[in-house]
C-alpha cells in the first residue's frame, strides 16, 4: 500500500550555479527547465489535493473521536461508581490523577518523531523513516521497561492505602493492585502510543482517530460487561485502563504488519545518530510542554494563596468551561502539524501561508461564538451545570477577559503548528518564559484589586503581550528557514531542523 500521493515523491534535482565573480551577486542562480517546472507544478498540485483531503478528514475525525472519548466515560461513570462504591472509585480516580500528572513521560519524543517523519514522508525516503521509527520505539520501549521495573520494586515500599487516605480495610487490600494496573497500563502505553504519531506523520489522521475512538468505546463496553458478569472490582478497573493500550497494540500490528510492513520497527534499523537526534529534538518539545503547562495551570495555586480556596474552587469551575474551547482549538489545529511539515519539506510555502491564514480565521471564529454565549449566559449555564449554592455569581468582566484570552489562544495555535512542524521552538520558549515572568506578579497585583476578574484580565494581558507576539515572530522565522522552492540544497540536521545550504535572496 502506498502511503503518499501517486506521482509525488522527492523533488527533482535542480541545477545550482555558483557565481565566482567578486563583483557579481553571490546568491546562487537556480536553473529549471520548462518540463521540470511543469512536472513540479503537477506534483505540487497532487500533493496539495491529497494534503487538503487529509487535513479536512483529520479535523472532522478529531472532533468526532474526541466527542466519543468524552461521552464514553460519562456513560460508564454512574455504572462504575455504583458498582465500586464511593471509596474504591475515589481511590481509582486519585491514582488516575497521579498518572495524568505524568503526561510528559515520553519526554517529547513522540512530538519529535512526528516532526521528523513529516518531512521524510514528503521526500519519500522510507528507509530513513524506518530508522527513525525503529529508533523511537527502541528508546521509548527501554524507558517503559525501566519504569515498569521501578514500579514493581517500589509498589511494596510505599504505603499506598495511607497515601491515598483509604479507610475501609477491604478497599485498602486492593490499593496496590490498582496502582500496578493504572501505572502499568500508562507505562506500557508510552511506546504503544507512538503509532498515533506515525500515522499522523503519514497523514492518516482519520484512521488514527478512529482507533482512538474505538479504544474509548471498547473500554466502556468492557466495563459494562465486567459489571454485568459480577466481576471483582479490580477486574472492572482493569477493563477500563487496559483497553487503550490494547487497542494501540492492535493498531500497531495492523499498520506495521499489513499496511506498511517496510516501516515495521526492527532492531537492525536502530541507529545511535537517530536516537541522539530524537533526544535533542524531544528534549526541546519536553521543555516547552513543561513551561507552557506551568503558565497555563498556575492560576489555581495563585488564586488559592491570594484570594482563598473558596475563590480558587469557583475560578476552577469557570476555567473548565473555557478549557473546552482550548481543547477544541487543539483538536482542530493538530492535523496542521504533519501537513505543514510535509508541505515545507517540498518548499510549498504558499500552501502553508494560505492554510495557516484560513485556520487562524476559522479558529478565532469558532471560539468567539461560544465565548460570546458564555459572556451573555455564563451564569445560567453554571447554575444548570454545577447546581451548588457555594458557586458565586460571576461578574461579566471575568467572562469577557477569559473570552479574550481564548481568542488569543485560538489565533496563536495555527502559528505554533508551523513552528512545531520544522522544530523551531526558540520563539515559543521566549514567549512562554516571558509570559511566566509577566503573569505571576501581574495576577497577584490585579487579584488584590479586582478579585477573580483581575486574575482573568492578567491572563489575557500577559498572553497577548508575550506569547501571541512570539507566535507571530516564530511563524515568520519558520517560513524564512525554508526556501520557497524545494531542492536538494535542503538538508535535515540530526536535531530535526531545516538547514538551507544556500540562502535565497532576501525578499
Amino acid at each position: 500500500m502506498v502511503d503518499r500521493p501517486s506521482g509525488v515523491g522527492a523533488a527533482r534535482r535542480v541545477l545550482v550555479d555558483a557565481v565566482d565573480d567578486a563583483s557579481a551577486d553571490t546568491t546562487p542562480t537556480v536553473q529549471v527547465t520548462a518540463a521540470e517546472s511543469e512536472e513540479r507544478q503537477d506534483e505540487l498540485s497532487v500533493a496539495r489535493r491529497s494534503r487538503g483531503r487529509a487535513l479536512v478528514t483529520g479535523i472532522a475525525s478529531s472532533l468526532a473521536g474526541k466527542a466519543v472519548g468524552l461521552v464514553a466515560p460519562l456513560l460508564i461513570t454512574p455504572i462504575a461508581f455504583g458498582y465500586l462504591g464511593a471509596e474504591r472509585y475515589g481511590m481509582w480516580m486519585a491514582i488516575t490523577s497521579l498518572t495524568a500528572m505524568a503526561l510528559f513521560a515520553d519526554f517529547g519524543l513522540g512530538n519529535g518523531l512526528l516532526t521528523r517523519l513529516s518531512r521524510l514522508y514528503a521526500t519519500g525516503d522510507r528507509r530513513a523513516a524506518a530508522r527513525e521509527i525503529a529508533s523511537a520505539y527502541a528508546l521509548l520501549g527501554s524507558l517503559a521497561v525501566t519504569l515498569l521495573l521501578v514500579l514493581v520494586v517500589t509498589v511494596q515500599l510505599v504505603s499506598w492505602p495511607t497515601l491515598l487516605n483509604v479507610v475501609d480495610p477491604v478497599v485498602a487490600r486492593d490499593a496496590r493492585a490498582v496502582v500496578l494496573l493504572c501505572f502499568g497500563a500508562f507505562f506500557v502505553n508510552i511506546p504503544l502510543a507512538l503509532i498515533q504519531r506515525v500515522q499522523y506523520a503519514h497523514q492518516q489522521v482519520g484512521q488514527s482517530n478512529l482507533w482512538q475512538a474505538a479504544g474509548s468505546l471498547v473500554s466502556a463496553g468492557l466495563v459494562v460487561a465486567a459489571v454485568a458478569a459480577n466481576a471483582s472490582p479490580v477486574l472492572v478497573i482493569a477493563a477500563a485502563v487496559l483497553a487503550v493500550p490494547l487497542l494501540n497494540l492492535a493498531n500497531s500490528i495492523c499498520w506495521f504488519c499489513w499496511q506498511q510492513p517496510d516501516l515495521r520497527p526492527r532492531v537492525r534499523d536502530v541507529r545511535a545518530s537517530k536516537v541522539r537526534g530524537l533526544l535533542r529534538l524531544g528534549a526541546r518539545f519536553f521543555g516547552l510542554s513543561v513551561l507552557s503547562s506551568i503558565v497555563l495551570n498556575i492560576d489555581g495555586f495563585l488564586v488559592g494563596r491570594v484570594l482563598g480556596l473558596h475563590a480558587a474552587a469557583n475560578y476552577a469551575v469557570i476555567l473548565r468551561m473555557f478549557a473546552v474551547l482550548a481543547l477544541f482549538v487543539t483538536l482542530v489545529n493538530l492535523p496542521l502539524w504533519p501537513a505543514n511539515g510535509e508541505a515545507l519539506a517540498r518548499g510549498d510555502v504558499t500552501w502553508v501561508r494560505r492554510s495557516t491564514r484560513r485556520m487562524v480565521y476559522l479558529s478565532a471564529a469558532a471560539v468567539t461564538l461560544p465565548a460570546l454565549c458564555l459572556i451573555l449566559s455564563g451564569n445560567d449555564i453554571l447554575r444548570l451545570w454545577v447546581r451548588s449554592d457555594d458557586l458565586e455569581q460571576v461578574p461579566a468582566p471575568l467572562f469577557v477577559a477569559l473570552a479574550v484570552w481564548s481568542v488569543f489562544v485560538a489565533v496563536a495555535a495555527p502559528l505554533f503548528m508551523v513552528q512545531n512542524s520544522v522544530g523551531l521552538l526558540g520563539s515559543q520558549f521566549l514567549g512562554w518564559a516571558a509570559c511566566l515572568v509577566v503573569a505571576v506578579p501581574l495576577k497577584i497585583l490585579l487579584a488584590g484589586r479586582g478579585g477573580l476578574s483581575g486574575v482573568a484580565l492578567a491572563s489575557a494581558l500577559s498572553y497577548g503581550v508575550t506569547v501571541l507576539p512570539a507566535a507571530v515572530v516564530g511563524y515568520r522565522k519558520a517560513l524564512a528557514s525554508v526556501p520557497a522552492r524545494r531542492s536538494n540544497s535542503i538538508e535535515m540536521e540530526h536535531d530535526g531542523e531545516y538547514t538551507p545550504r544556500h540562502r535565497r535572496r532576501p525578499a
